[in-house]
């Protein structure tokens, strides 16, 4: 039987003639981090303190041990960051360019001083880039001349920290006679019954020896003989229960496991868990253009997605726990689909096996991102190599919907001059439109697969256009007010988003001692965004007066403005549903405290946009639509029932009512007309729906012309609660929990209430409950100072 050992205690890291204690996996910057050599670049402006780190070349060293007892012994890595030369007694074993794969090495026979030495990734793609010629990206930083996590170069929300090490296990396999190189499961479902063919490639020491290969999944056995080096073994499963996203069914997965037989005797086990389900995308022309509408088990979804990012510069840090607790939340919020972003890193098994438990899809990118890649060698081999290792890796996964190309390439080629730039020369569309569909068409032909996000499906239409296939909105949180999400109706929307800074307790934390300013130095070192400040202030000053050295006014009023610009968005699009089929915030979570456009801040605190994210992506929502109100359903269930329709002014006066009837079938959407005597008038009015606990408020005015009365509430304690209790109108209230404690939670995020009307906001981890310092951590809107 195969026999693994892992390869994790003895490593030290060469520093400066000196041998630091090396943690595996990991990275330089976490053992220099664990030595005390270097401080937390997450801190102040701690991150250009560390930028020598990545220019560095790095020498990792331990024994290895002895590897004698079966035929053959390899030395495995499945994950090097990024350019290694490995040895063993200065001999070298090989050489590495690439993060993204896993790596093999004979060494049968040996043991001695073993030593991964990495070269720095900057001087690697300053040699490639001298080799291919200049390519244009959307940052100066050189990522797209080698096959590493982008964003280790810095983003417009995450921190230059170029990485190096093992990040990935290391171990030692011992094996005779035969071991299974690779198995590629084609899972598939029809008339009720499911299909397994498991495509099994082998090794051998032996050319001669017979080989079988037995596989089994809910009770279902079959065998099948090895011809050579390769076999292929099916299973029937007689009515399987069909695996579903959340919210439309149940996720059952089902344990297959595969055993290589020599003789009787088990050579090597291979154990995945796989689900039954049919995915689809259809891209059908029709009266608004072309689609982009998921179907699963033949229903048509709209996606309620969100944009992931590494959830931390530094991959090995990220635990299986770590993913579970994020992706928790993002099932919280009322997500169903989760797209792994272009510029970071195929996940590791916990992230999917995490999508598989709790029912989020999963649109893969391969990682390409807001740049030219050159199409020539050393790069061309290592791609396809990457996405064939990684396309067969992940089949197992129900979750896994579709393969995605490219992030924003296609786009920048037309749109971000890189055409005349390029003069000709190679950019990546050859990737795009034909290594990268090839390798998923030959190896995982149950899945869809996109050349690139945004794409309108070919070059007949512009890349970014909304009437056809997927679309990103940017233009609107770069140049524009919120209010124009509401002036198109894309096809599919794969990446909008709105900044705002992250939680108080997050920037006390990452900020120590600084006097916390929306320009102080700290502040806009973690605000990476090309005039991030400038926007978020132009965003705020078309809706409210700018509270000039006001910070907590400022943190509180950025983090409506990002609630409402992504709820404008999110309500309006589903209103349009099957016209638009999706949307996909950018982004649900950060790798470090930073002002950025997402919903879960860098340690993992929800802010405001979180909580709005669970009120718009609910299966059922009530949303005004000019003089409509829009009856949103996703559910599986008609919606019938009756919606009071109140025109209100500021002071709480009710100044017309209406009651009216609804019908909203399964999946559907349905209209009621508001009529013309409840239109508010001016700015001192405002309409509100109600129905089944559900609610809709339209305010015609900018905050800023409207005349708030004085907020007037009453507020009560209670273990694990706080109630607020309005005696006027009180408008986007908000328990910023963490300034109680920074371990505290509430349950909510923003919420009108009307005179006479009580919330209960529940509040986790506050040790300590404090009716007078409550109030300190309420915000609401006030009348202009």
């Amino acid at each position: 039987m195969l026999q693994a050992t892992p390869l994790t205690d003895g490593w030290t890291l060469r520093h400066e003639g000196d041998a630091l204690p090396a943690a595996v996996p990991g990275c330089v910057h976490t053992d220099l981090l664990a030595a005390g050599v270097i401080p937390d670049p997450f801190l102040g402006r701690n991150e250009t303190e560390v930028a020598w780190v990545g220019r560095r070349d790095w020498t990792y060293e331990r024994e290895l041990p002895a590897t004698n007892g079966h035929e053959q012994a390899d030395l495995v890595f499945d994950g090097l960051d990024t350019v290694a030369e490995i040895l063993l007694d200065g001999r070298v074993l090989g050489r590495t360019r690439n993060m993204h794969r896993t790596h093999r090495f004979d060494v049968t026979g040996l043991s001695g001083r073993l030593s991964v030495r990495f070269v720095s990734a900057y001087a690697e793609a300053e040699a490639v880039r001298g080799k291919v010629g200049e390519r244009p990206g959307a940052y100066a930083e050189p990522f797209q001349y080698l096959r590493k996590m982008a964003c280790s170069f810095g983003w417009d929300w995450g921190p230059t920290l170029v990485t190096a090490g093992m990040w990935r296990p290391v171990r030692l396999e011992r094996w005779s006679t035969a071991r299974i190189a690779r198995v590629r499961p084609v899972v598939t479902v029809e008339d009720g019954l499911g299909r397994v063919e498991l495509a099994v490639e082998v090794e051998r020491t032996r050319v001669e020896a017979s080989l079988v290969v037995e596989a089994r999944v809910d009770g279902v056995r079959a065998r099948a003989e090895i011809d050579g080096t390769a076999g292929t073994v099916r299973l029937q499963v007689p009515r399987p229960r069909l695996w579903w996203p959340r919210g439309y069914g149940e996720q059952p997965l089902y344990d297959v496991e595969l055993t290589l037989l020599h003789e009787g005797r088990e050579l090597d086990v291979w154990r995945r868990r796989i689900g039954f389900r049919t995915v689809e995308l259809d891209r059908r022309a029709d009266e608004h253009g072309s689609g982009f509408t998921l179907v699963v088990n033949g229903e048509r979804l709209f996606a309620r997605g969100v944009n992931w990012i590494p959830d931390d510069p530094f991959p090995s840090r990220i635990t299986r726990g770590r993913y579970r607790e994020r992706l928790r939340q993002a099932a919280g919020a009322g997500v169903d689909l989760v797209r792994v972003w272009g510029g970071g890193i195929y996940e590791s098994e916990d992230f999917y096996d995490a999508c598989d438990e709790l029912g989020l899809l999963v649109w893969q990118d391969f990682p390409f991102a807001c740049a030219a890649y050159p199409e020539e060698q050393p790069l061309r081999g290592e791609v396809e190599a990457e996405a064939r290792e990684n396309v067969v890796r992940l089949m197992p996964h129900p979750s896994l919907v579709l393969w995605n190309g490219n992030n924003e390439n296609l786009w920048g080629f037309r749109d971000w001059g890189w055409e005349p730039r390029l003069a000709g020369d190679s950019w990546g569309e050859g990737y795009y439109l034909g290594v990268l569909p090839r390798v998923v068409a030959e190896l995982d032909p149950t899945r869809p697969y996109t050349a690139g996000s945004p794409w309108s499906g070919s070059w007949e239409h512009h890349p970014n256009d909304p009437a056809h296939g997927t679309h990103h909105s940017w233009d609107v949180w770069n140049r524009e007010d919120y209010a124009e999400y509401r002036a198109t109706v894309p096809r599919f929307v794969a990446e909008f988003g709105w900044q705002a800074p992250p939680a108080y307790a997050t920037l006390r934390r990452a900020l120590p001692g600084e006097e916390l300013a929306a320009d102080s130095p700290g502040m806009l070192h973690h605000q990476k965004a090309d005039d991030g400040n400038g926007k978020l202030r132009r965003g705020l000053e078309r809706h409210f007066a700018f509270p000039e050295g006001d910070f907590d006014r400022w943190h509180y009023l950025t983090q409506v403005n990002q609630a409402r610009a992504v709820a404008a968005g999110i309500e309006h699009w589903r209103s349009h549903w099957p016209r638009c089929a999706g949307t996909v915030v950018w982004q649900l979570n950060d790798c470090w405290p930073v002002t950025s456009w997402a919903a879960i801040d860098g340690d993992g605190r929800e802010k405001p946009l979180y909580h709005e994210l669970r009120r718009v992506y609910a299966d059922r929502l009530l949303t005004f639509r000019g003089r409509t109100l829009a009856v949103v359903n996703q559910a599986a269930e008609e919606w019938a029932g009756a919606v009071r329709l109140r025109r209100m002014s500021v002071e709480g006066a009710v100044i017309g009512e209406a009651e009216m009837g609804f019908r909203a079938g399964r999946r559907a959407v349905a209209e009621v007309a508001v009529a013309r005597e409840l239109e508010p008038v001016g700015a001192k009015e405002f309409l509100v729906a109600d129905a089944d606990g559900l609610r809709a408020v339209h305010f015609p005015a900018p905050d800023r012309d409207i005349p708030y009365p004085r907020p007037e509430f009453d507020v009560s304690v209670a273990p694990g609660a706080v109630t607020v209790t309005a005696h006027t109108l009180v408008r986007d209230l908000l328990l910023q929990a963490d300034r109680l404690d920074p371990e505290a939670r509430a349950d909510r995020g923003l919420v009108t209430l009307l005179p006479g009307e009580r919330v209960t906001i529940g509040v986790s981890g506050w040790k300590t409950p404090d009716p007078d310092a409550v109030r300190s951590a309420l915000f609401c809107m006030e009348p202009h100072r």
